[in-house]
């Protein structure tokens, strides 16, 4: 992160993954979870979906989705979120392609 002065205030420049700036080290794993979190919760309020009728359709309890719907999303792996996902009507494509650098990273692209 670049650190810059403007207007005689410091300001920091994000990385582009709060989670990262905030030091957690697994930052990248967190991105993704809370984007996928964000689309499950934007699907379940396009649906009209009660809670209970969410986790019915997703096969998850209504007090997961209560959870999910809050952010608490620790106790769901990214296998699951896109579970429920695909149960809310949408499709999932992995795409893997060679990494530049030695170790590689895992992104999440919304269409």
């Amino acid at each position: 992160m670049a650190k810059r002065t403007i207007d005689g205030i410091d300001v920091e420049t994000s990385s582009g993954n709060v989670f990262a700036d905030l030091g957690l080290a697994d930052a990248e794993q967190l991105k993704i979870k809370s984007g996928l979190v964000i689309e499950i919760t934007r699907a379940v309020r396009r649906l009209g979906l009660t809670q209970g009728e969410a986790g019915q359709r997703m096969g998850i309890s209504q007090a997961k989705v209560s959870g999910l719907m809050r952010g608490d999303f620790a106790n769901l792996s990214e296998s699951k979120l896109m579970e429920c996902l695909n149960r809310l009507g949408y499709n999932i494509e992995i795409k893997l392609s060679p990494a530049i650098e030695p170790i590689g990273h895992r992104t999440l692209a919304m269409a």
